[in-house]
């Protein structure tokens, strides 16, 4: 029928590009940083890769 509404949205979409930077973390030890990483990395139908880049300033 038309003119009753579109309904409830089921879900949603984001596209993410090869190369997207996702998560960052600062203030954290590294040991814990990364078991965080890698339990969110279970979570997503993706592939990831967790790189570390430390600031000597």
């Amino acid at each position: 029928r038309m003119g009753k509404g579109k309904g409830n949205p089921e879900g949603f979409v984001a596209r993410i590009k090869p190369g997207r930077i996702l998560f960052e973390l600062a203030g954290i030890d590294d040991v814990v940083a990364r078991e965080a990483l890698l339990l969110a990395a279970h979570k997503l139908p993706v592939k990831t890769k967790i790189i570390s880049i430390h600031d000597n300033n």
